[in-house]
Formats: C-alpha cells, sequence, structure tokens
C-alpha cells in the first residue's frame, strides 16, 4: 500500500511538473494594432512547433511591456531600436541603423539580460505627412522643404509632440525654426483624416501606418536624419532562452518576412477594412508557408 501510494505521488508530481508555467512560453505585445499583429505571428509560429503558448497581448505602453519582460511575467515581446535607445536606456540618439541596434543588444544583455533577436526590416519610425494635392502645391517632399513652406501650412500635432525632444523641440533644432500658420491637436485616430478633409496640411505619422498604403498621402523624407532608426525585433527574457535557445530560430523566421510595405499592408487591414488583427496574422503566415490545424 506505502508503495503504491509512493508510485501515486510520484506520478502526480511528474504530472504536475509536465504542465507546469516553465513549460508555457508566454507572449507578450503593447496596445497598437501593429504590436498586436507582431506578438500573434511569433505566438502562432511557436504553436506551429508545437509549443504551448500563453498570450499577455495588448499589456499597455513601452515601460509596462518592458517591465513585464524583466520580472519574467512575459518571456518575449517585439520592440523597437529607437525605442529602446531612448527610452528604456535614455541614450543619444543616432542615426545608424547597425549602431543603434549594437547599442540596445549589448546595453539589454549587460543590464537586464535580455536578448534582441535579428531585427525585421521594418522601420517604423516617426514622420511627417501631407495629401498629394499640398506636396504637389509646394513641392514638399522632404522635411528641409517643409521648413521653409511652413508659415503657410497647418500642422495637426498628435498628444505630446510639441513637448518631445524627439518631437517638434528636436525637429526645430535639427531643421530650424518651423513657424507653421497654426498648430491644433488632434486624436491619433483622426489625424490623416483632419489633413485628408482640408482641416489642416501636415501631420504626424509613423513610418508603417497603414493609411500611408493611400496614394493620397505622403510622408516627407527625413533628410536631415533627424529621428533615430525604429527597427523591431523580438525582445527575449534570458532565462528563457537559456532553457529553449531554439525559439529563436523560430521567431527570426518570421522577423525575415518583415519590411515596411508588409506592415503597412497588415496594419491597413486591421485599421482601415476592419479586420481582426489575430485572422490577419495567420493568414499572412500561411501565405508564406505556414500550417496550422
Amino acid at each position: 500500500m506505502k508503495k503504491l501510494g509512493l508510485v501515486l505521488i510520484l506520478f502526480i508530481f511528474i504530472l504536475t511538473a509536465c504542465g507546469s508555467d516553465e513549460d508555457v512560453i508566454k507572449i507578450g505585445s503593447k496596445n497598437f494594432t501593429e504590436s498586436l499583429i507582431l506578438g500573434e505571428m511569433y505566438a502562432l509560429k511557436l504553436e506551429e512547433a508545437g509549443y504551448e503558448v500563453e498570450r499577455n497581448l495588448n499589456l499597455g505602453g513601452t515601460m509596462i511591456a518592458h517591465e513585464s519582460l524583466r520580472s519574467g511575467e512575459i518571456d518575449m515581446y517585439p520592440e523597437y531600436t529607437g525605442t529602446g535607445l531612448i527610452n528604456i536606456l535614455e541614450m543619444e540618439p543616432d542615426s545608424d541603423q547597425q549602431a543603434v541596434y549594437e547599442a540596445v543588444a549589448s546595453a539589454y544583455e549587460e543590464e537586464f539580460d535580455l536578448f534582441w533577436l535579428e531585427p525585421t526590416n521594418a522601420n517604423n519610425s516617426q514622420g511627417l505627412v501631407t495629401t498629394a494635392e499640398i506636396a504637389e502645391q509646394y513641392d514638399l517632399y522632404t522635411i528641409s522643404r517643409l521648413q521653409e513652406v511652413a508659415s503657410e501650412l497647418r500642422l495637426a500635432s498628435v498628444p505630446e509632440f510639441e513637448e518631445r525632444e524627439d518631437g517638434l523641440i528636436g525637429l526645430e533644432q535639427a531643421y530650424g525654426e518651423m513657424n507653421f500658420a497654426s498648430i491644433d491637436l488632434y486624436d491619433y485616430g483622426i489625424k490623416y483624416q483632419v489633413i485628408l478633409n482640408g482641416e489642416a496640411d501636415v501631420t504626424v505619422g509613423f513610418t508603417t501606418d497603414g493609411d500611408l498604403t493611400s496614394d493620397e498621402l505622403v510622408l516627407l523624407e527625413d533628410d536631415g536624419q533627424f529621428w533615430p532608426p525604429y527597427y523591431v525585433a523580438p525582445v527575449v527574457y534570458g532565462e528563457t532562452l537559456k532553457k529553449q535557445p531554439e525559439i529563436e530560430a523560430l521567431f527570426n523566421e518570421v522577423s525575415a518576412l518583415l519590411d515596411n510595405e508588409v506592415l503597412q499592408q497588415l496594419n491597413a487591414e486591421v485599421d482601415i477594412e476592419g479586420r481582426e488583427y489575430a485572422e490577419v496574422a495567420k493568414e499572412f503566415l500561411e501565405k508564406n508557408g505556414s500550417s496550422f490545424e
């Protein structure tokens, strides 16, 4: 009887260990469309390979996601090199793509035991956007040209843009003062509609926004290279990568599929066409060779 009891205890222990949280890979994301799509893609790739995945998507902003990763509450989330450099590490901006990646990868490993995997070719940097009509009227295709004609144009600003060092303050330091005819504040969700409706002429955008698939909008070239690169990559909890190093290759397979044009299109399918981000992520991977039951 004693022997049977010991066998039963051992059996229960094995079942508990096999079903423990340590065998579940927890994927996080921030609280905007692109991050949700990316988080879902990385989760699906793991599931395709047979891993059990827990989704902790839509966590919130940068600091919430970062602290969740540092504490081990999640095992990975997609982050941007420029965000890591400026917002997390509080380093000086740098326009060199490789230098920024190497700086954040080295500092994250040393300070946090977090590991940046291979970056995508998608650079979701900030930018300034106008309409095709205004661009043609003012020969406006670069930010340096915008500085010359700003006094004739109305800016549709977004929250914090006028106060941030990587917003209007820094932009004027790099290009010179921009005396816009007017500056009005709008929500992120309506900024493009505002300029398309003729209520303003220029707004703040991000270079992988789905709206930029429209021929009616023009993203101005950052010809003075003010904004640092914001290439997105998976960042992984150190202990997780040590225990399961094979997941690196799976994450990198997904990252290799992504560039600005791809993310613009995927974001547009969610934000403009109204599709579910999980459906869009799955369909994209299936088109690129993945198979899900």
